[in-house]
């Protein structure tokens, strides 16, 4: 007999409704960004892409946290949305308590224009070409309503904070690729958004203007205010943030949590870095393909519950002589290095 039959008819439905609505309200309650298992898909000369498939992604004001993986995985269509350039399919996606897929077309011009900044790759899809830097920086200002004495202001301290001050009164083409890229940083930030987007704002850039651009994303989240979320293949970028997720077809696989190690005698402390699974809303977790190739797991696998972990086996006609042991109940002092979060899994 179903849920719905043991509810009871129309009376049942309404209370499984309430249920699961409040079960969506009370994920990640507090979180700036809540993603709950959303769904994207592109139709079109009768063929369907799944650009999401229920993608689960909690991320906390204050973060500055990188989104890695390969191309195709859907980490630019999770940016498209979270800016409010598209909507998803299906599922739920809040930012700064907007639902997104509920907003009308003048909230959704709002909630571009106060809530979120971005920044594409494309250094020249940043910035207006015939405007020079500070102009730039006082459009956004100048369409929200901000006077023109507090514009100015607003604009001059953002452009030294990102240290390119000397940028205000050249227009895009005689700025640097980094000059560029840091002038729409702050063009992003003008009317101080919740969140920042960059999607691969370093791609087009040498080595040391991509470490200036980084910079300028630390600088907007530790002295600014705003929380950042930055798509990367750069891995001195994805290094340096406390948190890497890595998204594989279409949903979240794993996530990289560095914190301080213990110091050294000479007072130093590298950062050490644990890599985790990712166990989403419907209890699916992508295991690395290399570990399951190794152990010859294919097809089907069994579960082992134990006392504090669950064993994963293949599907063999014979149990395992003796279970794994327990699992740690927290990571050692110093775990061997991990292996990079964005390698392809396998589900289970």
């Amino acid at each position: 007999m179903s849920e719905l039959e043991v509810r009871g008819g129309a009376g049942g439905i309404a209370e499984l409704d309430a249920e699961r609505r409040h079960e969506r309200e009370a994920y990640g309650e507090g979180a700036l960004i809540v993603c709950d298992r959303v769904v994207r898909i592109y139709a079109g000369d009768g063929i369907e892409v799944q650009a999401l498939q229920g993608l689960d992604l909690l991320v906390a004001q204050g973060e500055l946290t990188a989104i890695i993986g390969a191309s195709g995985s859907g980490k630019s269509t999770l940016m498209t949305i979270l800016a409010g350039l598209d909507r998803p399919t299906a599922g739920t996606v809040r930012v700064d308590g907007h639902d997104l897929s509920m907003l009308s077309g003048r909230d959704r011009l709002a909630y571009r224009r106060s809530v979120v900044g971005f920044i594409w790759q494309q250094t020249a899809r940043n910035l207006l070409p015939y405007l020079t830097g500070l102009q730039n920086v006082l459009m956004p200002m100048r369409l929200a309503g901000v006077g023109r004495r507090d514009g100015r202001r607003r604009a001059g301290e953002l452009l030294e904070s990102l240290g390119v001050a000397h940028c205000a009164g050249r227009v895009p083409e005689r700025m640097s690729g980094g000059e560029q890229q840091r002038t729409a940083i702050a063009t992003a930030l003008a009317n101080r958004p919740r969140l920042l987007l960059a999607d691969e704002p370093t791609g087009e850039l040498d080595t040391a203007s991509a470490a200036d651009v980084f910079a300028a994303l630390q600088t907007a989240n530790a002295e600014l205010g705003a929380t950042v979320l930055v798509v990367t293949h750069d891995p001195a970028v994805s290094g340096q943030v406390r948190r890497t997720v890595a998204i594989r077809d279409g949903r979240t696989s794993s996530e990289t949590l560095r914190q301080d190690g213990v110091p050294g005698e000479d007072g130093s402390a590298a950062a050490v870095a644990v890599e985790y699974a990712v166990l989403d809303r419907a209890g699916r977790v992508q295991l690395p393909r290399d570990m399951i190739r190794r152990i010859g797991m294919r097809d089907r696998v069994r579960l082992a519950e134990q006392p504090d972990h669950i064993g994963v086996w293949p599907d063999r006609p014979s149990p395992p002589a003796s279970p794994s042991p327990p699992a740690s109940p927290s990571p050692p002092a110093s775990p061997s290095p991990p292996a990079s979060p964005d390698r392809p899994g396998e589900e289970a």
